[in-house]
């Protein structure tokens, strides 16, 4: 989006995205909810509601938002319960308007720190942002499986990440096959990150569409 996008921009942009058979199946921003109580917290809360309005505009169901980060956690164990209350108190004002708060496994969060989460907060308008290639762990597809119950929206990266910071290609039908049984019949999105985009990423979507059957 361009900087201070006013509402009459997301309108503009739903209306468009209608008259060409786009559907929007949400959009994200970034924000850090393990920050730690005070002024900075309370201000993150308040772009946060309001981005869930700027959600409506657009005519997106879901919008992507981030607990915080592991370190912080690892730093501070009772933040968790302190991210959770954000997310709660924004899922308050997004069940107004119908939409999906997804949080996404990012900064390293772990996939028992995700689940604890959805354990806290524990409200039918949030769930996970399931992104594929967030999980550095031994067992990445382990900590999917745990988690793709709670997803309200899938990112597939074509790449996973070991602990000691190797890419190596991700597994697409073992991908599908977590989603298949979890159920989950949702939106997947491919997140490509990789060089060449408009060179490769036909192909990443052939390979995705062909591991979802």
């Amino acid at each position: 989006f361009k900087p201070n996008p006013t509402d009459d921009y997301f309108v503009d942009l739903k209306h468009q995205a209608f008259l060409r058979g786009i559907a929007i199946s949400g959009t994200a921003i970034g924000n850090n909810f393990t920050i730690g109580a005070g002024p900075k917290l309370e201000k993150e809360i308040e772009t946060a509601i309001d981005w869930i309005r700027r959600a409506s505009l657009l005519g997106a169901p879901h919008i992507r938002f981030f607990a915080g980060t592991g370190k912080q956690l690892s730093a501070h164990p009772d933040r968790i319960e302190q991210a959770a209350d954000a997310i709660h108190r924004c899922a308050n004002n997004a069940a107004q308007y119908g939409i999906f708060i997804g949080i996404e496994n990012h900064g390293q969060l772990s996939s028992d720190q995700m689940l604890q989460i959805m354990d806290l907060v524990a409200t039918p308008w949030v769930g996970i942002n399931l992104d594929t290639g967030n999980f550095v762990s031994d067992d990445p597809y382990g900590d999917l499986e745990k988690c793709a119950p709670f997803a309200v929206n899938v990112q597939v990266k074509m790449s996973m990440k070991s602990p000691d910071g190797k890419e190596y290609p991700a597994d697409m039908k073992r991908i599908a096959k977590i989603l298949r049984d979890a159920n989950y019949q949702g939106f997947v999105n491919l997140e490509y990150e990789s060089e060449a985009p408009y060179d490769n990423i036909p192909a990443a979507l052939d390979t995705l569409r062909a591991a979802l059957g």
